[in-house]
Parts: structure tokens; sequence; C-alpha cells
């Protein structure tokens, strides 16, 4: 390992933290993505599930979105999706349904509907279900791609509707769905951003894409294929971690115009692959520069892009853990 600048694994490891996905179908810690959802698709919904006064009434468009077979793709611009539609996978979108769920055995007409935690345990069992079949292969369990429904409205509940939309959607980590192009199948799952990308500082940790300019957590500046190097079967963590000591230097010393990155109190960092991510066709990773607090207990704010050509120098990062956000509880 290169003793220029320390190599620093994220302590809130995203694998830790992707592995919360998995068993949550597509619902983070704090049910972030659920209550998107909810948000987006049931809405003004009390604390009983119905609908409150004045709920806006679905678009014709966004109404047949709701009625989407599988293999359709959906997007949508505003924050509770009222102009949800139809778009042709290989344009961006934020769904790609997969499978069609009725529950009207569990939830005949008149019943209430379900509750944050039986919708999640809904997803869990029904939409895990058919995902393989769909993609062709395995959904990788630490990958961009995570499973998640479409609910029907309070209204359309309340008319007898049980049909639940299953789909896959890219949830950053800080809960903000990310853009997709191409249906899933087609898609490379690996977890990764495009080099130029710099990730929102969110409780020490890593967050959704931001404007370099704000104070951030990360900067992504290259992304490297392990198959490049591995080319007979899955190489060990350590395997990794040696190949891309170097070639994540070698790349920083072009993305930087070979910027004194150590001089800065910055680190470069990157991503390992799990076994069974590489069993998916994951072999993407993100090399990336960070700074550490003092303690070496979570990421420092760093404010500006090391790309050569930017017009920006960046500051050292900050040197007290005061100047970051506190963790939530």
């Amino acid at each position: 390992m290169s003793q220029q600048a320390e190599r620093f694994r994220d302590p809130r490891n995203a694998l830790s933290t992707l592995r919360t996905r998995l068993i949550m179908a597509g619902v983070f810690a704090g049910a972030i993505i659920a209550l998107s959802l909810s948000v987006a698709f049931s809405w003004n919904v009390g604390p009983e599930g119905g609908a409150g006064g004045g709920a806006p009434k679905l678009s014709p468009a966004a109404a047949e979105a709701f009625q989407s077979p599988p293999g359709t793709c959906l997007t949508w611009n505003n924050p509770d999706a009222t102009d949800a539609r139809r778009v042709p996978c290989a344009e961006a979108h934020l769904f790609e349904v997969t499978s069609i769920v009725d529950i009207g055995a569990q939830y005949p007409p008149g019943a209430p509907s379900p509750n944050l935690e039986q919708w999640q345990e809904i997803s869990r069992s029904q939409c895990t279900i058919d995902v393989k079949p769909y993609l062709g292969r395995t959904l990788d369990p630490y990958g961009k791609l995570s499973m998640n429904l479409l609910r029907p409205t309070p209204a359309q509940w309340a008319d007898g509707d049980r049909q639940l939309r299953c789909g896959l959607q890219w949830a950053g980590q800080g809960g903000k769905l990310q853009p997709t192009k191409g249906q899933a199948k087609e898609q490379d799952q690996s977890a990764v951003w495009e080099p130029g990308t710099c990730l929102a500082l969110l409780n020490n940790s890593f967050g959704d894409p931001v404007d370099c300019a704000q104070p951030h957590s990360y900067e992504i500046f290259a992304t490297l294929d392990l198959k490049t190097k591995f080319k007979d079967g899955y190489p060990s963590q350590e395997q990794q971690n040696t190949w891309l000591d170097t070639e994540c230097s070698t790349a920083s010393q072009e993305y930087t115009g070979n910027a004194d990155l150590a001089a800065k109190k910055l680190i470069i960092s990157w991503d390992v692959r799990e076994q069974e991510s590489w069993d998916a066709g994951s072999t993407l990773v993100n090399c990336k520069v960070a700074a550490v607090l003092p303690d070496k207990k979570g990421l420092a704010p760093v404010t500006g892009s090391v790309k050569v050509g930017t017009g920006e120098t960046p500051p050292a990062a900050s040197s007290t853990s005061s100047s970051a956000p506190k963790t939530g509880g």
C-alpha cells in the first residue's frame, strides 16, 4: 500500500448499508425510499392510511402509469409524481416494472390500507420472487438496483384496486432516486458514478450527488473494470486492493494534473467487490478522493474539485470534527 497517503474505507461501509437495502427490499434505514414512494403515489396519506381532503386527481398519464405491464419504464419530475408517465426504457427513467402482484386475497374490499411496515413486508415477500427470471441473472445485492413497489393511491384502494407494480430503481445513498437508461437486464449493476461526480457529505459519510462547489465527501475521478486484470475468476479483496492502489493512483495523476493530494490532506480511496457482485456481473469500481476526520471515524468536508483545468484550488480538508455534520440518532 502506498505510503504517500493513507487509504481509507468508510467506517459506515457502503456494503453494510447496501446489505440493509437488500434486506429491506429497497427501503433504506429510516424508510426513506418507502416514504418517498408514499409521497409520490399516495397523496395526503393520514395516520390510518386514508387520503386526506384535497388529494389531487391522477392525470391520465399517471393513471396509465399505474396500469403498466412488466417491462414498462416510468419517470416523473414533480416531487409528488403527479406527472408520472411511461417512457421508452432507452430514455432516462426512475422505475422499471418487473411484475404485477395482487394482494386482494389478503386485503379484501373494505380492508384498511397496509401501514408502512406491512408495505415493507409485502415488498420483501412479493417483489423479489420474479426478479431473477425477469433479469435473466441474479440481482446484485450490493449493486445500484433495488426492488420496490408502486401501490394504489387511497382513491384506488377505496375502489378495490389491490394490484401492485413491483419494479427496479436506483436509489442513491441519501435516498433520492437516480435516473437510469436502458432496460435493467441490459444494465451493469455496479454501484458506480460517472467520473467528475461529487457525493454529498451525510452524517460523516456519503450521500447523493451534489455540485462539487458544495461541501462534499467523495469526488469520483475514475471508473475501472476489475475484469481487465482478473480474467480467470473472482479476485480476493486483498488482490483487488493491491491492484487498485496502483491503478487509482495513476488515474488520479491524470485527473488532477499530478496534484499533491497529501499536501491538501486528501486521500485516494476505491471500491471493492464482493463475490456475489462479481457473480452477478458487477465488476466496475470507482476511484475517488476524500478527506477523513482526525479521529478517522468519518469523512471530512471538501469544497471544490480536484480536477485539473477547473480553475479551482480545493482548500485543505477541515481539520476538526466540529465542521462535519453531526451523526443523526
